[in-house]
């Protein structure tokens, strides 16, 4: 199985590229760093075409879009949140993930049986409000919509897509008060992935396995 992920650099994404390399599959990860992954910036559309031309025709049975920022945490509602701000969060997080299926869509319709995973959060659910965070919980909650319509759409391709909340995990967005370790996290997203198929397309799961509500 060939699986592309993006992010791979750390955190989850670094977790779930070793482990899927040690059961066997060929990863690509990426970073926009590059260096030992390959480079890409998901805000760039031509390091996309450079992965793609990359790749070159090479099917993608799972394409893991994990590249996200959270860069509105401890912003306050009187002065904070600037323009340029949502901007470059909505390009990571909603933009970035819609260029990247675009762009590999060709490679996944090579594989036998596609998947799209879309790391989003229970941040991104309606029934979660809470407060705060708005431009984080509006780009994953953008994701989480972007996601859905994606599995309708690609529904006929026999691609599947889900969309799924990692957990509160102790990386460098989560903190080190988080409930889970990136390894743990990591194990139930493979699982998650895994069991992911066209009858489950569109889905909204917890790393565990649980329905999460919309």
């Amino acid at each position: 199985m060939h699986v592309v992920i993006t992010g791979a650099n750390r955190g989850i994404g670094a977790a779930l590229a070793e482990r899927y390399a040690k059961r066997g599959d060929t990863v690509t990860g990426t970073s926009r760093a590059g260096g030992d992954l390959a480079c890409l910036d998901v805000t760039k559309p031509e390091t996309l075409t450079d992965l793609a031309e990359a790749l070159d025709c090479k099917p993608v049975d799972l394409l893991i879009c994990n590249a996200g920022v959270y860069l509105d945490k401890g912003q306050k509602l009187a002065d904070g949140y600037p323009p340029e701000m949502w901007a470059e969060s909505f390009a990571v997080n909603v933009t970035g993930v819609f260029l990247s299926v675009q762009t590999l869509l060709p490679n996944l319709q090579c594989a036998e049986t596609p998947k799209i995973a879309i790391l989003s959060s229970q941040m991104a659910s309606a029934t979660r409000a809470p407060g705060g965070s708005y431009i984080y919980r509006a780009s994953k909650a953008a994701a989480l919509n972007l996601g859905r319509n994606l599995a309708h759409d690609l529904k006929d391709l026999g691609i599947a897509v889900g969309i799924y909340h990692p957990g509160w995990v102790r990386t460098e967005m989560g903190g080190d008060s988080a409930d889970l370790s990136v390894e743990e996290a990591a194990e139930g997203l493979e699982a998650r992935f895994d069991a992911l198929d066209i009858d489950g397309t569109g889905c909204f799961e917890t790393w565990d396995g649980r329905a999460h509500p919309y």
